[in-house]
């Protein structure tokens, strides 16, 4: 079988401090997959990774089969958990610049979920509230064909009323041969689109199962199984 994402015994280190050890993980496409554990579990160090950000101590993570670097960039689709658009641009400059710089940008895609959140292209990032921000980033984000989307705390920064709406947005905006890895401690409010989830602890995977096994095995919602597994 060919994955989407695969690693091999891969390790992080930062000084004496080991962020990732031996992490072996197949990921395979048209899954949402949630990446969940606790603060200083590995996961923000393991999506850098991914998106070419930082660089593996040892062992090797290949996108659709290419270390990560320009060539994936063009297949990842990335939403990191700070807002890194200029605040003096207006909407519509956004949808520019990603229209140039990604050729899967879809901007009629773009332009229709920002008018259903009544955001106009008009308006400039610096007036906007934090959550707003977060949805415009997150609209273009999911507004390009991807065939991996990496969310890091996709719903943290906005209001339980939007939240729904963010949820169907991710799910429907990629393809049966894409896959989205999502990080979140809001694991409650996502675990119904989830179809695996990936526990990490101490920088280590503390197990990888589909979600459907877990509530037919286990007879837990995976928020409950979260809260045994690390005693939150």
């Amino acid at each position: 079988m060919e994955y989407l994402l695969e690693s091999n015994h891969l390790c992080k280190k930062f000084g004496s401090l080991m962020a990732l050890q031996d992490i072996n993980l197949r990921i395979t496409r048209g899954k949402i997959i949630g990446l969940l554990g606790p603060n200083g579990s590995g996961k923000s160090t393991l999506i850098k990774i991914i998106n070419g950000l930082m660089t593996p101590s040892s062992g090797e993570l290949t996108v659709n089969g290419r270390t990560p670097g320009v060539e994936t960039k063009k297949i990842v689709s990335y939403l990191p958990e700070r807002t890194y658009l200029n605040e003096w641009m207006k909407v519509y400059e956004l949808l520019d610049y990603f229209e140039d710089f990604y050729e899967d940008f879809r901007r009629e895609r773009a332009e229709q979920m920002l008018s259903n959140l009544r955001i106009s292209i008009d308006d400039k990032l610096k007036n906007m509230s934090k959550g707003t921000k977060e949805k415009v980033q997150l609209i273009l984000v999911m507004s390009r064909d991807a065939d991996l989307y990496v969310l890091d705390e996709p719903i943290g920064g906005v209001d339980p009323a939007a939240r729904d709406y963010i949820l169907k947005t991710i799910i429907g905006n990629y393809n049966e041969n894409a896959t989205v890895l999502l990080s979140t401690h809001l694991i409650s409010d996502i675990e119904n689109i989830l179809d695996e989830v990936i526990f990490l602890q101490y920088g280590q995977i503390r197990f990888h199962r589909s979600v459907d096994e877990i509530r037919s095995q286990e007879g837990k919602s995976i928020d409950q199984l979260f809260r045994e597994v690390y005693r939150c």
